[in-house]
């Protein structure tokens, strides 16, 4: 018994009559009846009573194409499931960022791509300071959101995001009312820093060096960005940081104050550039969309 036969019983059933069913197989009548007859003898029963004006299933028959529409149904997503992967519509993705990513970019972007392609599995993979492009390499994710100065070599990247740069200062410190800040109104402050990213990254975040050519007051060290804002909330330094993260980690006890002087956080939205990922370039499509309507 082949799948072919079983099409052929549930459009002989649906149409009762060869001529049609022909038609609608695409097949000749002589072929579709020896097809039917041969599938009779095979099954030892009569599938359908021949009248003049067409055929009627019989009480067997009945069964029969019933147990057909249930098989070609399953086959039809057996098929389906195929096409899915095929298309890039199902598995899973892991996407990376780190601490507040590319803001409102990063969720809705992942949303999106999750109500686009419902069988896909989205899952966020937050990294700490300076490592999404080595879990890129690493294949740790498929595709990242990566904050740059950023090693990107056997990656392909495009921008996606850009936001100004803020100082975080305690609570009740001589300069958390200010409007705006230099860098240079900082200098004397402890920075938070961190030894865990590259050496270009930390620089390049505590803009070392200085406009005046001085290098920043080197304060505590932190491995991620809950240590780094609990010692700043505890008076311990200074720390510099994205707009984004004032929303995203507000707390109480901090005030965010705009650098003035400072270029702007540039965000990339990265894979490995050899890649034929479906959900991956699928990913990306639906970034550089939310990007440009942003």
């Amino acid at each position: 018994m082949e799948l072919r036969q079983l099409h052929y019983l549930v459009a002989i059933a649906d149409e009762e009559n060869l001529g049609r069913a022909a038609a609608r197989l695409y097949v000749s009548q002589p072929a579709l009846s020896y097809a039917l007859r041969n599938l009779e003898s095979e099954l030892g029963v009569r599938l359908f009573d021949r009248h003049s004006g067409g055929v009627t299933a019989t009480s067997a028959g009945r069964d029969v194409v019933a147990e057909a529409r249930r098989t070609v149904r399953q086959a039809e997503r057996v098929a389906a499931a195929a096409e899915r992967h095929r298309r890039g519509e199902t598995g899973v993705l892991r996407v990376g960022f780190e601490a507040s990513g590319a803001g409102e970019l990063t969720t809705r972007s992942r949303a999106e791509f999750a109500r686009r392609h419902p069988g896909v599995r989205v899952e966020p993979k937050r990294f700490d300071w300076g490592q999404e492009a080595m879990a890129l390499r690493d294949g740790r994710v498929d595709v990242a959101f990566v904050w740059l100065p950023a090693d990107l070599t056997g990656l392909r990247a495009e921008p996606v995001h850009t936001e100004p740069r803020v100082v975080g200062l305690p609570i009740g410190h001589p300069l958390a009312d200010r409007d705006g800040l230099s860098v240079l109104d900082v200098g004397d402050e402890p920075l938070m820093w961190t030894e865990r990213a590259p050496r270009d990254w930390v620089d390049w975040w505590a803009v070392n060096p200085r406009p005046d050519g001085s290098s920043p007051n080197w304060g505590p060290t932190n491995d991620n960005v809950e240590e780094m804002l609990e010692q700043v909330a505890e008076g311990s330094a200074v720390c510099f940081a994205p707009l984004s993260m004032t929303r995203y980690y507000a707390r109480p006890d901090l005030a965010w104050v705009p650098l003035t002087d400072v270029e702007p956080l540039r965000v990339v939205l990265a894979w490995s550039a050899g890649t034929d990922n479906p959900l991956v370039l699928g990913f990306a499509e639906v970034v550089r969309e939310l990007a440009a309507g942003h």
